[in-house]
């Protein structure tokens, strides 16, 4: 699609599906759910591309498809194949380009496929063409194959976990692939260093918060400095798919074969060196043991995590089982006690609140529309004590009073990341006593909030006992499904310059080279 001829500013596409899909969760993730954007609604969705945005002149956008979906189960072959026509048919229409952004999250799982994002890139790389320069920035949670290397040429990923740089490193993919793109043609395709590293850890381990993931992401802006390197990032991957491709990978970019090698290396040796030290990110037990711990503290408000059903991990969002120890709890039945839990979606149950009214009293069947996980719906009886509408992702939110406990129901399922989430549906985090969130690590507004918090190590989609979940297809050995390896082969192997026929390259780590 290249040709020879110049203009004042390159032509660059936009087009990507984001999304972090669990294997282990029975929802599906449609169309709709990516929200899908065209044209200027690209633009408008980043700040440094929209009009006014530090990037708007720097190039002539052509923005084709872009999804984002909270996180959730696989997406149906139908779909993805809808999504990934249209993106190819977009870039046959673009005519010439110089670049493109392929804006990913990294870990999106397709029913019946392996390494969905690795083969949306190859059939781009065979659109575009080989002289096309592709860039991307991605989630940390995300996995680099062989194959998604290869038909790449410019890969970065978050630094941060929480990704609270997550806005930086989309940028930071951008201004690099302009930076190239203002090179002469024949210096424009950076070398790669690719190490695959045999470790799988969920997100609660693997938090910069805390060591070692906090010195070890330190090392890669200090890589990225020396000269001859142009980025290095680290995807710790994603714990909650079943694929071949999924483990750490450390990537450094660059012009320097040597340098980058020998910093791929640097970085590789010591997040292998420190894997066993990985850790919970807070105090980790039981549910029970949470619960007894919260009673016995007077830190206010205590945050609780109902880990294994977080819907920004994969999860379904709507297992009971921790709802279900809840209601059945005696302490949190006293109405001197104020607890509140966010979330079930339920779009049956919020209609019957809407019918009943507030203040009504209602006896209901909620939760396990989509995951029956081990308690199938729950009995909740209660007064309904708030009912509101508007927000993109819940649609509508019902507040069910069970006495002491204030159940949230949505429409939709939605993640519980801010103090506003609750206070739009009449409930103050910060006078309750504990707050129960369907959620991994606290992110960042609600981690300012809590005095103190612990992780319950609860069933679902997302269960942080990776063992228990039954991984049947990932490589191995890998940590921590085996221990007392050998020394792995931690040599940086250089990918080759993208091509064409990338698609013959296998996404399966251990064996490339």
């Amino acid at each position: 699609m290249s040709d020879p001829t110049t203009s004042r500013r390159p032509r660059v596409a936009i087009a990507g599906l984001s999304l972090e899909a669990s294997t282990f969760s029975p929802a599906r993730t449609r169309i709709p759910d990516f929200h899908p954007q065209r044209g200027a609604e690209i633009l408008a969705s980043r700040p440094f591309w929209a009009d006014g945005g530090a990037l708007a002149d720097a190039a002539d956008w052509v923005p084709i498809l872009q999804g984002r979906a909270i996180p959730g189960g696989p997406v149906p072959a139908e779909d993805y194949e809808a999504l990934k026509a249209e993106i190819l048919d977009g870039l046959r229409s673009a005519g010439h380009l110089d670049g493109m952004v392929f804006d990913i999250h990294g870990a999106m799982s397709v029913v019946g496929m392996d390494d969905a994002e690795g083969d949306l890139a190859v059939a781009i790389r065979e659109v575009v063409g080989p002289d096309v320069i592709i860039s991307t920035g991605m989630d940390l949670h995300g996995n680099v194959s062989w194959r998604l290397a290869h038909a790449l040429d410019l890969l970065t990923c978050y630094r941060m976990a929480p990704h609270e740089d997550a806005l930086d490193t989309k940028e930071r993919a951008v201004r690099n692939l302009l930076a190239r793109l203002a090179l002469p043609p024949d210096q424009r395709r950076p070398l790669k260093a690719w190490i695959p590293i045999p470790i799988l850890l969920p997100g609660e381990k693997t938090s910069t918060r805390i060591e070692p993931a906090k010195s070890l992401y330190a090392m890669v802006p200090q890589a990225e400095a020396v000269d001859g390197v142009l980025d290095a990032a680290i995807w710790i991957g994603y714990a909650w798919a079943d694929e071949p491709r999924n483990c750490c990978v450390v990537m450094v970019t660059g012009d320097d074969e040597a340098v980058i090698t020998a910093e791929a290396e640097r970085i590789a040796s010591e997040v292998w060196r420190r894997h066993e030290e990985f850790t919970f990110v807070a105090p980790a037990a039981s549910l029970p043991e949470s619960l007894d711990a919260a009673f016995a503290s007077t830190a206010r408000p205590y945050f609780i995590s109902d880990s294994g059903d977080n819907p920004t991990a994969g999860g379904a969002g709507d297992v009971t089982w921790t709802l279900a120890e809840l209601l059945a709890d005696p302490r949190l039945a006293a109405p001197e006690v104020t607890a509140l839990y966010a979330s079930i979606p339920d779009a049956e149950a919020v209609e019957a609140c809407i019918r009943a009214g507030v203040g009504a009293e209602v006896s209901l069947k909620v939760g396990a529309r989509v995951d029956a996980g081990p308690s199938g719906p729950v009995q909740l009886t209660g007064t309904v004590r708030h009912i509101t509408d508007g927000d993109p992702d819940a649609i509508t939110e019902v507040v069910v009073q069970a006495g002491g406990l204030h159940v949230i129901l949505t429409r939709s399922r939605k993640p519980y990341h801010l103090e506003s989430d609750f206070v739009r549906n009449g409930l103050d985090p910060r006078t309750a006593d504990i707050v129960f969130v369907k959620i991994g690590y606290l992110e960042p507004e609600l981690f300012a909030l809590a005095a103190d918090w612990m992780l319950a190590l609860t069933p679902g989609g997302a269960d942080q006992d990776l063992l228990r979940l039954g991984h049947h297809r990932i490589a191995r050995p890998t940590y921590p499904f085996d221990t007392g390896l050998l020394d792995p082969d931690l040599r940086a192997r250089l990918v080759p310059m993208a091509s064409t026929d990338c698609e013959k390259n296998t996404f399966l780590q251990r064996s490339a080279g």
